[in-house]
């Protein structure tokens, strides 16, 4: 229970932080602001992060709870493929009206320059081990290959998406993200297939 509570109050405070990025801008949001909207105390924010700057790398926590909210509507007899594809496709869709090119180009600055923690490639996040689970059951049903271990199967989904995500940063966001993923994730990925 205590593992859940503090996922619940970490997350507040970083979906409150990430939809006042949205919508005033990093520059001009307040640690005070943040705390506020989130509903938390100044000793449950700093108790998770060291200030604003560290708010950051803590994207990928947003992500995890979107993959969380869209596991628990899914359709277990959906296949491993589709599973995918759909997960990928709703999480563009929130990066697209949510998360703006410029905080998701920052947030991958600081995990290319930080010297600790990794968000990004921290096997133990929610998303990979949702991911571990897809692939497992992908295999197990004789959806996807079973010549690759699953981890393999996993890396490279992650390798795709943060791919994506990395050119949408660097074109400017000029195009839709969940859009182009609807197109080109399956061209990459499709090599998983059974």
């Amino acid at each position: 229970m205590a593992k859940k509570k503090t996922r619940n109050t970490r997350g507040k405070i970083v979906a409150a932080a990430w939809e006042l990025f949205y919508r005033q801008g990093y520059e001009d949001t307040t640690v005070e602001e943040i705390i506020e909207s989130s509903g938390t105390s100044r000793g449950s924010f700093y108790h998770y992060f060291s200030g604003k700057d560290a708010l950051l790398s803590s994207l990928s926590y947003l992500f995890d709870d979107k993959y969380e909210e869209l596991m628990e509507g899914l359709d277990p007899e959906q296949n491993a493929f589709e599973t995918l594809m759909y997960l990928n496709r709703e999480l563009f869709a929130m990066i697209d009206s949510t998360v703006s090119v410029d905080l998701l180009s920052q947030m991958y600055a600081a995990q290319l320059v930080t010297k600790g923690e990794k968000h990004l490639l921290d096997r133990n996040r929610l998303y990979y081990r949702i991911l571990r689970g897809i692939a497992k059951r992908g295999q197990e049903r004789g959806e996807l290959r079973t010549d690759l271990p699953t981890g393999e199967i996993v890396k490279s989904y992650a390798l795709c998406e943060r791919g994506l995500l990395y050119d949408w940063c660097i074109s400017g966001g000029e195009y839709s993200l969940r859009d182009y993923g609807e197109r080109m994730m399956p061209l990459y990925l499709g090599y998983l297939k059974v």
